[in-house]
């Protein structure tokens, strides 16, 4: 004999996940706001000091003495930092889910390793010392290391497992060959050495303007996606039956994972820690909904992002500490933390 639930008992349980998703999009407004909030202290705050009212004359008035640092630099800084702070926490959070892998990266797959190598080529071999080049040598770079690691890791029968094993055998004979041009080429040495600590400092409207297309639309299908890969979160069979196209997500999440880090590495350098540990984190409290964690991702990795690059232009002046190095710091730590918290849950 069924017994039914009393009318005050249903729409208690009705509420809860009305009340849940309301709790949520506050959140993110919240987190848009801190977003923000960063956005302008990355504006106002440099190595070189100035007041609010003379970064005010910068940004407004483009005669004006400060209107190169403010205008030229700044602004175009964050702008970068905004964009790829975005797109490395979406390519970090879409990864995480293709993998299943709660600790997965962007270089986790050879991403960063295809773009670093693509980079020293153009270096040592071709001669290439601008950002206009490095930009699309480092982004070709990721996109061919995508496309080798989805054709080593099965193409149509690709597992999580495969990835991960096609990326780290990719990484380490890239990375080899990285150390070994670099060694023998004192150039390419003193060239990359900056690059591959990973710096918004190249930020400038040609940079913006470049990797721009890949980041946006890498954005929107990531954001697309967040159905389908809630569906392979609980299991190839029960997607399957839910619907899912397992060889199509898959696919389109490595194109994305691709375009967005490789865009992102292009322009910045190999970031760490951004695409692992924001999404981590979020998921702590967003739960396993894809649906919320990837745009949480992509506002809170710009605020982790460019505080780093406040941080670094702060700490150091007048000089200032790349943000890759800020990043490494703060999430080495991190990462540890998460890995103990981890173990201590799976005991």
């Amino acid at each position: 004999m069924l017994v039914e639930s009393p009318p005050e008992q249903r729409a208690e349980t009705a509420s809860a996940p009305t009340g849940r998703r309301a709790i949520r999009a506050a959140g993110l407004l919240v987190s848009l706001a801190v977003l923000v909030l960063v956005a302008l202290a990355s504006i106002a705050v440099g190595a070189k000091e100035l007041s609010l009212e003379q970064v005010w004359h910068g940004l407004f008035d483009a005669s004006g003495t400060y209107a190169d640092t403010v205008v030229s630099d700044r602004l175009s800084r964050t702008l970068l930092g905004l964009l790829a702070g975005a797109a490395l926490g979406l390519a970090g959070a879409v990864l995480q889910a293709l993998t299943r892998n709660p600790l997965a990266d962007p270089g986790l797959l050879g991403l960063n390793a295809g773009a670093s190598a693509a980079v020293v080529t153009a270096i040592t071999f071709f001669g290439v010392t601008s950002l206009s080049g490095y930009v699309w040598f480092a982004f070709c770079g990721a996109a061919a290391v995508g496309a080798i690691v989805w054709f080593l890791g099965g193409r149509r029968g690709a597992t999580p497992v495969r990835l991960v094993l096609a990326g780290t055998a990719i990484s380490a004979a890239l990375y080899g060959y990285l150390q070994a041009v670099m060694i023998l080429d004192d150039a390419a040495l003193g060239r990359m050495r900056f690059w591959t600590v990973g710096s918004l400092g190249s930020g400038s409207d040609e940079a913006v303007l470049q990797v721009v297309p890949f980041l946006v639309v890498g954005s929107g299908l990531a954001l697309l996606l967040a159905r389908p890969l809630n569906a392979m979160a609980m299991g190839d069979d029960t997607a399957k039956a839910l619907g899912a196209d397992l060889n199509r997500t898959r696919a389109l999440s490595m194109l994305v994972a691709t375009m967005l880090s490789g865009a992102a590495t292009a322009a910045c350098g190999p970031i760490v820690f951004v695409g692992l540990m924001v999404p981590h984190v979020v998921r702590s409290f967003t739960g396993p909904d894809q649906r919320w964690i990837l745009p949480y991702a992509a506002v809170l990795s710009p605020v982790l992002l460019l505080g780093a690059d406040v941080l670094g232009r702060i700490v150091a002046r007048p000089a200032e500490l790349q943000v890759g190095i800020v990043t490494a710091i703060i999430g080495g730590p991190v990462f540890i933390l998460l890995v103990r918290r981890r173990r201590t849950a799976q005991l």
